[in-house]
């Protein structure tokens, strides 16, 4: 702690400790023998007049309580007993009551302690419960809890007895200031961003209402993460921390472990940690003797000094997504006294040196291993507006981040925290940008209960420091935390995790910014920026017809409504209001619904590649990172997503992984320059740049050729400048190839330009092109892969072919489904081969069938191997016309 505290919250730890005095001390490590406490009750607390004693004794009985959804919100309970329609679908959020985040709730289960847990100490483990709770069990009070993000780890080996049965309550209070909910609406727009809700800090602050979800009607209240028991000896081991000092040369790591001994018995006790490493060839082993005295806790460091064995040769090192393998350690600590041995403890940790800043510039830099890391990612607001968010759901995520070769994520004011959220970053090779619980301060005050708030950060770092993907932790979206609460937070920092950045401010220091802007603009207007990492920056992003379709009903398809504006299509940051003038005035008269997709892909498509492409055109020059906002939605939405709330992924996210490409080609859109992006540390040698010109009716205009004789690691080069011919038709296509001095491809891009710029309405006009389409299908482990060719056969662009899978029966979408490629646009005659995958178990028995559909796109069905056919349902012409977007306004 720091003496500059706050006068009006914060005397420094006095205040903290009598605050925590009933809070539980958290384990940092995993328990190897935990298991998942089940059968949960939940009633809202106003309708039980028992005492909490009464509540928590064997006797008493649940009657009309609801069966709850734990881990789960009060209103996911709710819905799953169907006491509310589905929230996020279509308007429903607004006819759920405010009320449910004015009261508190009570959920109630039982549980068998087992018999082998006698002679030991019997635990009661929290995850995470928003927003306090107080814990009985067998009508006692076992501690409580105040905060989203602190874990609850009580002893209640008083409470209860091995091999009996034992009653569990929790009193699961909402944050004291919920505030002034937002509603999204065509008329007012998505509304103000947060509120009042800021003053309580450590929460899911978010959910009051932001211009990206609207206000979750009990505020994400409830048990939201696992509850767990297991048992332990007289000795926890918590707190561990493992660093790595990785020689320059990365040939050699030197690890340092260290943790927290704590003796609950009144007697001293002596004993030996015993740790195991593993991730390398043979296991790494060491014992050291410890003696702890009564009621007490020893802090217990070691290194290759009193360890030699951490001195690592040729360590695995791990690396951020496109740059090498993620690999990870796994260390196991256990302490035993004369036959007795503690449970083991588990730690997962990668090898790797960051660093931040680079010679040659005061500007944030991330280095990974001595590697150069052009940062290109997304925020994510929060990862599920309910916080209904499965492992199986969370991983689908990290790999569309990772298939559209990003690497990193912005943990926006620290809303999507949880494990797995943390596992999947290092199991992906996803950066962290990482936040805790203060937002823009024109988006909500400064945080009132300070020792909460920091109570939950210290927990949140403690928790997570060990995983290698965590790059920055920082205090504020947008704005600085009061001068007394970010020097505190310095200092604490600076003794839990002096390895890593800490940044006050999300959008400033260090060449940081943020501020948008937000809405949809031309790819041109990406490539000028005054800032250096940018942390925010987005345009709308329309989903495909069926998403749309799965997330209202029907009678809202065709017109652009309120249903509309509760997915974010309205007025605000994002000129929802003004994207359908924009996209109308751009490509044309919109027929309805499916020609409104069908052209809000070319124009995702557009937008995401140029903001991209735009930062790679300065590449370490005068810029050194880009993210997107947003890349994930927490709802269904029409905005900021790169995929959608179904997990269908648009255009936006095959532009992102074509502009993020290791090695990449690109047309500068500002300045007509033909630039080579190398995204490796290595040099490149001996490429050709090949760039044809298309005219409007597809014939070739100018076909040319440019070596280039190298391009050094992490640089970006001009190749050449694009020559458009003197008499071109006034829209024409651009295809760039990058091959090796063998022929081989190495990238294309294909972009459609127009003399005037901003005019793409001819495209309506665009002659129809017929792509055939041949495949294999083939199970591997517990997915099934399809390996696709595709095939220009006419002497037309095919632009935008767009593949999705199908069940072949039911018709029924597969989802999710990782494409190799999408949106792919072909110059006649053109070939391309690409690969989808999606778990056998969500075919569900069924074959697999891929419909197509595209700008001006036609297949040939087949019925033979893999299924082909077109997809009518994303046809403009198998709808009627709706004028969705009037023809007066273009």
């Amino acid at each position: 702690m720091t003496s500059k505290a706050p006068s009006h919250s914060m005397t420094g730890s006095k205040i903290a400790l009598a605050l925590l005095s009933l809070m539980p001390i958290p384990f940092a490590s995993a328990q190897q023998d935990n298991q998942a406490l089940t059968g949960w009750k939940l009633q809202d607390a106003a309708k039980v007049a028992a005492s909490p004693a009464e509540i928590a004794a064997a006797n008493f009985k649940t009657g009309d309580w609801y069966t709850a959804t734990v881990p789960g919100t009060v209103l996911t309970t709710l819905v799953n007993n169907k006491v509310y329609p589905e929230p996020l679908y279509g308007e429903n959020m607004r006819s759920i009551p405010e009320s449910l985040n004015k009261t508190s709730y009570w959920y109630r289960t039982t549980f068998t302690v087992p018999a082998a847990y006698k002679g030991r100490h019997t635990w009661l483990h929290f995850a995470g419960i928003n927003y306090s709770a107080e814990v009985w069990v067998n009508g006692h009070k076992a501690g409580e809890m105040r905060g989203a993000f602190l874990r609850g780890d009580f002893d209640i080996s008083a409470y209860v007895q091995p091999g009996k049965t034992a009653a569990l309550a929790v009193l699961v209070s909402p944050q004291p200031h919920p505030g002034v909910p937002h509603e999204h609406t065509a008329a007012l727009g998505v509304g103000k961003n947060g509120g009042e809700t800021a003053l309580d800090g450590p929460t899911f602050l978010s959910t009051i209402g932001w211009d990206w979800l609207p206000a979750i009607r009990d505020r994400d209240t409830g048990i939201w993460l696992p509850v767990t028991l297991s048992s332990t000896g007289p000795v926890i081991v918590k707190d561990t921390f493992v660093t790595s000092d990785l020689a320059r040369t990365n040939d050699a790591a030197d690890l340092s472990i260290s943790t927290t001994a704590t003796n609950l018995s009144p007697k001293p006790i002596q004993g030996t940690l015993v740790g195991t490493v593993k991730g390398q060839g043979e296991p790494i082993s060491f014992r050291k003797d410890v003696t702890i005295g009564a009621n007490s806790s020893e802090a217990i460091s070691l290194d290759k000094q009193s360890v030699p064995a951490l001195h690592l040769q040729n360590p695995k090192l791990w690396w951020p997504n496109g740059y090498g393998p993620h690999n990870l350690y796994k260390l196991t600590l256990r302490f035993e006294t004369g036959k007795k041995t503690s449970i083991e403890q588990s730690t997962q940790f990668g090898i790797r040196r960051i660093e931040y800043q680079v010679a040659d510039s005061e500007n944030l830099t991330l280095s990974v291993n001595g590697v150069r890391i052009m940062a290109r990612g997304g925020n994510w607001g929060l990862d599920e507006g309910m916080k209904r968010i499965t492992r199986e759901r969370l991983d689908a995520q990290f790999h569309m981040h990772a298939l559209a070769n990003l690497n990193i994520i912005r943990n926006w004011v620290g809303q999507s925290t949880s494990p797995d959220f943390y596992d999947l970053a290092d199991q992906y090779g996803i950066l962290l940008w990482d936040e805790f619980f203060q937002p823009n301060p024109s988006d909500g005050p400064d945080v009132a209960d300070i020792p909460t708030y920091l109570a939950n950060v210290s927990d949140k770092v403690r928790r997570y420091r060990n995983h290698p993907s965590i790059a920055v932790w920082c205090a504020r979206n947008e704005g600085y935390p009061p001068k007394a609460l970010d020097d505190t937070l310095k200092t604490m920092m600076a003794q839990l995790d002096p390895s890593r950045l800490y940044q006050s401010n999300s959008a400033d220091g260090r060449g940081v910014s943020s501020h948008g802007p937000y809405f949809w603009r031309s790819p041109r207007y990406f490539y000028a920026f005054n800032e250096s990492f940018k942390t925010e920056v987005g345009s709308v992003s329309v989903p495909t017809i069926e998403s749309i379709q799965g997330m209202m009903p029907k009678k809202d398809w065709e017109t652009i409504n309120d249903d509309w504006a509760q997915h974010d299509m309205a007025i605000g940051a994002q000129r929802g209001d003004e994207y359908p003038i924009t996209l109308a005035r751009r490509y044309g008269h919109i027929r309805n619904l499916a020609d409104f997709v069908r052209k809000a892909q070319l124009a995702n498509y557009e937008v995401f590649r140029g903001m991209y492409e735009g930062r790679n055109a300065e590449m370490f020059k005068t810029t050194t990172g880009i993210l997107t906002w947003m890349s994930h939605p927490a709802q269904p939405s029409f905005v900021w997503q790169l995929y959608h709330y179904d997990l269908e992924p648009n255009a936006s996210l095959y532009a992102a992984k074509k502009a993020a490409e290791k090695i990449h080609v690109q047309l500068n859109e500002s300045n007509g320059a033909i630039q080579i992006v190398n995204n490796t540390p290595d040099p490149l040698a001996n490429l050709s740049v090949h760039a044809t010109i298309y005219d409007f009716d597809s014939k070739l205009s100018s076909d040319k050729t440019y070596p280039v004789a190298q391009v050094a690691g992490s640089t970006t080069v001009k190749a050449a400048q694009i020559e458009v011919p003197a008499r071109i038709s006034s829209i024409y296509f651009v295809k760039l190839d990058l091959t090796t001095r063998d022929g081989s491809l190495v990238s294309t891009n294909v972009y459609w330009q127009n003399v005037a710029q901003d005019d793409f309405t001819e495209l309506t006009k665009l002659r129809p092109a017929l792509v055939d389409v041949t495949g294999t299908s083939s199970v591997e482990g517990d997915n099934t892969l399809l390996t696709l060719t595709l095939h220009n056969s006419t002497d037309a662009i095919a632009l935008m072919t767009h593949l999705q899978l199908h069940k072949k029966r039911s018709g029924d979408r597969v989802l999710p489904v990782f494409y190799s490629d999408n949106y792919i646009s072909l110059v006649p005659g053109e070939s391309r081969t690409l690969t989808i995958q999606a778990a056998t178990k969500d075919l569900a028995g069924d074959s697999p069938l891929v419909l197509l559909d595209g700008f001006n796109v036609n297949v040939k069905p087949v019925d033979s191997g893999v299924s082909i056919a077109p997809n009518e349902n994303a046809d403009p012409l198998h709808w009627p016309a709706s004028n969705i977007v009037p023809e007066k306004t273009e």
